[in-house]
């Protein structure tokens, strides 16, 4: 592991640490991606993860959430060690946490219905008829109408199989929501819709978020604190403002930049950047 110069991290203050990564190593044969990377996740925040491509923020996720295992370093979800958990404990821990991946990962020869009841059916093992009216309540709360149900994910727009997706991450009540660039592929109204769905979840759920994604707008708009991947580690954890006065040249290219700029811009002409988007938060891509 390198040393390197220390990272800009500020405190979110929001609550106990829900997930933490401790020297993080992974590596593809002789290609390093994470070198001793460093992260922490606080109850009640919604985090946004940048970096660019290649700088490995899905290799991060899903090494947080089991589907790879890391090379070295520690990783400990709601507590739990996840390297050393049993497969029980490790059960216990997913059942507690939520994905939405950047493709829905819909079934797609289920319903919508089908679909969202699917993990409330395996891990709840409730009685397929009260699965359906559950499902039902998720899928209303990420907006779709209640004809949405019977409907298969290739009848469906963009907006609506991330919705969909959505639902089906939230079925089983998480503490904790991981969301895989959620905005991508959407047209600017819906990926503004969605991003006052993200918060309005967040608050009225109490979830916490860890959110990868490459849209400034998003991270203007719903993050609390966002976290900067960059030379195989986190170079900075801290609010969006702070980040802007960082001399570290990605994070300076990236929020200084143009688009950056425009999306600071936009952020600060709102008084309530998301109020707009609340009344169309039911339109669909």
């Amino acid at each position: 592991m390198t040393a390197g110069p220390q990272p800009l991290i500020a405190d979110s203050g929001i609550g106990q640490p829900v997930v933490e990564v401790h020297d993080l190593v992974t590596r593809f044969g002789s290609h390093v991606v994470h070198d001793g990377l460093n992260l922490t996740v606080r109850k009640g925040e919604v985090l946004g993860v940048v970096g660019g491509s290649g700088a490995g923020k899905s290799v991060l996720l899903n090494t947080i959430i089991g589907l790879r295992r890391p090379d070295a370093g520690e990783i400990k979800v709601l507590g739990v060690d996840m390297n050393a958990a049993t497969n029980a404990q490790r059960k216990a821990v997913e059942a507690r946490w939520g994905v939405l991946f950047q493709s829905g990962a819909l079934f797609s020869s289920l319903s919508v219905r089908e679909n969202v009841a699917a993990p409330l059916r395996e891990h709840a093992r409730l009685s397929p008829r009260f699965a359906d009216e559950v499902a039902d309540l998720k899928i209303a709360l990420t907006g779709l109408s209640s004809d949405a149900g019977d409907l298969r994910p290739a009848e469906l727009s963009g907006g609506m199989r991330k919705r969909a997706g959505l639902a089906r991450a939230i079925a089983m009540d998480p503490e904790l929501l991981f969301l895989d660039e959620p905005t991508a592929g959407l047209d600017p109204i819906a990926a503004e819709a969605f991003d006052v769905l993200v918060r309005n979840l967040s608050q009225t759920l109490g979830l916490t978020i860890v959110m990868i994604t490459h849209d400034l707008d998003s991270l203007y708009a719903v993050c609390d604190r966002v976290a900067v991947i960059a030379d195989k580690t986190i170079v900075a954890a801290a609010p969006i403002r702070e980040l802007e006065q960082s001399e570290q040249p990605w994070i300076k290219h990236y929020f200084l930049g143009p688009r950056g700029r425009a999306a600071a811009s936009a952020a600060g002409r709102s008084k309530e950047p998301l109020a707009g988007a609340a009344a169309r938060s039911r339109l669909e891509a």
